[in-house]
């Protein structure tokens, strides 16, 4: 059966200014606790929503372990939302700002759970293969595939190669990835990023220019 079995529980009309969140998330005192357990309630909403649509990808799942996945993407949401509370700009109304914190974090226990039971390829990228036709309308392509290639294998640590491998090329959701290596997303995105700056220097030292990530142009 893989029917989202176990209701959560129904969210009442907010009573809750918009304005209000901010404060009453911030510190105990009047209508903290209240605002805790609805904060909770539309994560656990956001999360539901988030999952049923990724539905078809979750395959012969069961409603329990469906369940698991929806109130753990809620619960995590929460800590993080929490942390970033800070962060909150209001340009859209809180609760929509929240909402999304459920949306995201549902992709990611999703993710987890289709990777939960397979090997992350932690490997070497593997040579072309000599009989690969390599057209001429594509001999430009083919040559800078060689070369970063060779940065790859040439420029990067052992541990920039795997992270980088994996991410880019073999597509593992990070934060399998972070779990599996017993790191941090933050990490991770630091590792891929001096990677990144790594290979950019060996190419352009092979006289490949080229084109800046918008990002940095900006720096």
């Amino acid at each position: 059966m893989t029917a989202l079995s176990r209701p959560d529980p129904v969210l009442p009309e907010l009573v809750i200014d918009d304005d209000d969140w901010f404060r009453l998330l911030s510190a105990p005192g009047p209508g903290h606790e209240e605002a805790l357990r609805r904060l909770h309630q539309l994560l656990l909403r956001a999360a539901r929503h988030q999952v049923t649509r990724m539905q078809a990808r979750l395959g012969p799942v069961g409603s329990v372990r469906v369940d698991d996945i929806v109130h753990q993407a809620a619960d995590e949401a929460m800590v993080s939302l929490l942390g970033k509370l800070s962060t909150f700009e209001g340009r859209s109304r809180f609760t929509t700002w929240a909402y999304k914190f459920g949306i995201l974090q549902a992709s990611v226990e999703v993710n987890r759970h289709l990777w939960r039971h397979r090997d992350v390829p932690l490997h070497e990228l593997t040579e072309p293969s000599a009989s690969d036709p390599t057209p001429e309308q594509v001999s430009e392509a083919a040559e800078l595939s060689t070369a970063v290639r060779r940065a790859i294998a040439q420029a990067l640590t052992p541990h920039q190669r795997t992270v980088a491998i994996a991410l880019l090329v073999d597509e593992v959701p990070i934060d399998v990835l972070a779990e599996r290596l017993g790191t941090t997303r933050n990490a991770l995105y630091k590792t891929l990023h001096d990677a990144r700056v790594r290979l950019r220097r060996e190419l352009d030292l092979r006289g490949y220019d080229l084109p800046m990530p918008r990002r940095e142009q900006d720096r």
